[in-house]
């Protein structure tokens, strides 16, 4: 399926955008202690979903507050942000692996805010292909995780 944005719930698959199952566990708070552990192919995409939006999110949160040109309205043409987004992630990973974590930058992982005014997409397309698709992804994490239980 290529490309697609992580969405939270209270909507249905659209092309291009992929939603957790409704009425399945899915925030990491709600798995706690022994009963941690996925109960069917839902809940196990359900938490996969989680785990990497709240990545994503963090990463995010992190490159919006070390380039202050993600923060600001966009002027410049899709391909050209596109580009600037592409240029602060190498240059913040490259800052990452080649130079002393700086303080500030470790405080400011742990209180930081996200500080984009997003615009909202108010309506998306529901998509038969796109929820085969998921329950298709899901049915097959679980049929990996069935034969290797410690995924």
């Amino acid at each position: 399926m290529g490309n697609y944005y992580l969405c939270d719930g209270g909507n249905t698959n659209g092309n291009g955008f992929m939603f957790p199952y409704q009425g399945y566990r899915y925030w990491i708070k709600d798995w706690p202690g022994n009963n941690s552990s996925p109960r069917c192919p839902e809940e196990l995409f359900n938490m996969k979903h989680a785990r990497a939006r709240n990545v994503i999110e963090r990463e995010f949160e992190l490159l919006n507050g070390r380039w202050g040109i993600l923060r600001s309205p966009l002027w410049y043409s899709v391909k050209v942000h596109n580009r600037i987004i592409s240029a602060c992630c190498l240059i913040h990973n490259f800052i990452g692996k080649e130079m002393e974590p700086d303080p500030l930058d470790v405080e400011m992982e742990f209180h930081m805010e996200n500080q984009l005014d997003h615009e909202s997409i108010n309506s998306i397309e529901a998509s038969d292909e796109w929820t085969t698709w998921r329950d298709e992804l899901a049915q097959s994490m679980w049929n990996e995780r069935l034969g290797n239980p410690s995924l």
